[in-house]
């Protein structure tokens, strides 16, 4: 297992960090995933979209951080999500479970005011990066 620290800034399919940021930060055998919001691949906020299709976005550009670190949902352990009200809850929920398939890590869902560029969710991750 390497200890050395790797970051990326640049990964496919997503656009560059709009603050000074990498979208992924790994090291001693962990990948940090930062929050992730429903942007496209040009980094323009598609927060005209139903929250379940920014859900599925936001999903997306998670699932392709963990990609440039080899990870899939099967190696993540944490996954933290920011709803900009309670209320989309149950809708988030119903476009995870479909997303994550049997991937089943520990969740904590912090319902928020509101989010950056008016944007319904964010969500980062926590992984294991394989061996």
């Amino acid at each position: 297992m390497s200890a050395a620290l790797v970051l990326t800034p640049a990964v496919a399919g997503l656009a560059a960090p709009r603050g000074h940021y990498s979208h992924v930060a790994s090291g001693a055998g962990m990948a940090y995933v930062s929050g992730q919001l429903p942007l496209d691949a040009q980094g323009v906020p598609q927060a005209d979209l139903s929250l379940e299709a920014q859900a599925r976005l936001a999903l997306a550009n998670v699932q392709a951080a963990l990609a440039a670190c080899a990870c899939g949902w099967h190696d993540v352990l944490k996954v933290t999500v920011y709803l900009a009200g309670v209320e989309h809850w149950p809708q988030f929920d119903a476009v995870y479970r479909e997303a994550l398939g049997k991937a089943r890590p520990a969740r904590a869902v912090v319902p928020v005011p509101a989010l950056h560029y008016g944007v319904l969710v964010e969500i980062e991750a926590v992984a294991v990066l394989p061996a």
